[in-house]
């Protein structure tokens, strides 16, 4: 017994201890063997997809916007000249009027009143005259006769000439009478639209009594806007170097409040003689069609003008720009679709893209969507990047 050596006991009877070692070591080979029972490594994750952009130089044009008043090129306050009661109101408020319409009447009784007594008193002083005349006349041969003394032909010389003057006088009161006659008619000096009326009938007017109404001449129609100094000399600049006229000014867009642009295209009028010390700013006036009266006085309005054309300009979109700290960056795919952030100058926004003035070439491809994956050094599955449709202008 002592030469078989130690025995342990298992599950399966007496084992020595040799045989035990043995069949634990095929027992692992065998599990080894067996697939499935060893651990797989996982396999790499795939590079997240991203949009990109291929930047290509081009032509931009560079616009540039102002707050801008619109008011009609003539306001004519309409007013009372005379004194008297309101008879009637002969336009519709709102609708247009020609020069000479008559708009308000006037009680013209008094005045024609006064008219009447400038004419009789004219009357009078011709009779006044004829008899004077002839009294000349019949006094000078006997004034040389001596039958009349000569102060009595003097005082009828005299009495000719200040009927002379009265008729004058006489005259020119009927002729003052006549134009305030002529002033219970009140007229419209313009063509244009006929503002609401500020007086009713029955009220007792006169020239201290305000405005009546006012007509606005609207096509054209003026808009008011103030650039800083330095666009102003940018402009004027542009101007200088075509042929020096009004002629080369941009044309003006209206964008109103609705966010649609006036269909009609307006142009410069003049700049106003000077910059304003407070502000720094210089008012210039643009002019615009508007046969169709949409736009109004007192309306506010964005007006844009194309300024200047950037050549070989970069342009990507503003959503591929991310801001730190006041640093811009982007994330550029290279080669072997590895992600770097190449930090970059931003120049003006254009619409919703930035024009990069430094940091970007020509041919870089820019992730625009799937920024927040494209980290540095990171692989990304680039694909193009389709921008989205503008939606059209109602």
């Amino acid at each position: 017994m002592a030469g078989y050596g130690k025995t342990n006991i298992s599950p399966f009877g007496r084992i020595s201890t040799g045989c035990l070692g043995l069949w634990l070591a095929g027992l692992i080979s065998l599990l080894l063997a067996i697939p499935g029972c060893a651990k797989k490594k996982p396999p790499p994750p795939a590079p997240p997809d991203v949009q990109v952009l291929t930047v290509t130089p081009t032509n931009v044009p560079i616009y540039q916007e102002w707050i801008g008043t619109l008011d009609g090129s003539v306001n004519a306050q309409i007013r009372a000249q005379v004194t008297g009661y309101l008879l009637k109101q002969n336009y519709a408020e709102g609708s247009h009027v020609k020069a000479g319409d008559l708009l308000f009447q006037i009680d013209p009784r008094p005045f024609q009143a006064l008219l009447d007594q400038a004419k009789a008193n004219l009357a009078q002083s011709e009779a006044q005259l004829q008899k004077s005349e002839l009294d000349v006349k019949r006094y000078t041969p006997l004034a040389k006769d001596q039958a009349i003394s000569q102060q009595t032909l003097d005082d009828a010389i005299q009495a000719t000439s200040g009927a002379q003057a009265q008729i004058t006088a006489n005259k020119a009161a009927i002729e003052s009478a006549t134009l305030n006659l002529d002033f219970t008619k009140i007229t419209s000096p313009i063509d244009g639209l006929a503002g609401l009326a500020q007086v009713h009938i029955g009220d007792l007017v006169s020239p201290s009594s305000g405005v009546l109404t006012t007509v606005s001449s609207l096509d054209p129609i003026r808009v008011f806007f103030q650039v800083n100094e330095r666009s102003y000399l940018d402009f004027w600049r542009r101007i200088i170097e075509a042929d020096g006229t009004n002629s080369s000014s941009p044309e003006l867009e209206l964008i109103l409040s609705d966010g649609t642009t006036y269909p009609e295209r307006g142009k410069f009028f003049f700049a106003d003689r000077q910059i304003d010390v407070n502000t720094g700013t210089l008012q210039i006036v643009g002019l615009f069609p508007n046969k169709k009266f949409m736009l109004r006085p007192g309306q506010f309005a964005r007006v844009r003008a194309h300024t200047l054309t950037r050549t070989n300009a970069i342009l990507v979109p503003q959503r591929a720009v991310s801001q730190l700290q006041g640093s811009y960056q982007v994330a550029v795919v290279g080669e072997s679709n590895k992600v770097n952030i190449a930090s970059v100058t931003v120049g003006e926004q254009i619409g919703s893209d930035w024009i990069i003035e430094k940091g970007l070439k020509p041919g870089a491809r820019v992730v625009v969507e799937g920024t927040q994956k494209a980290k540095e050094g990171t692989v990304v599955n680039p694909q193009p990047w389709t921008p989205p449709k503008q939606p059209e202008e109602p």
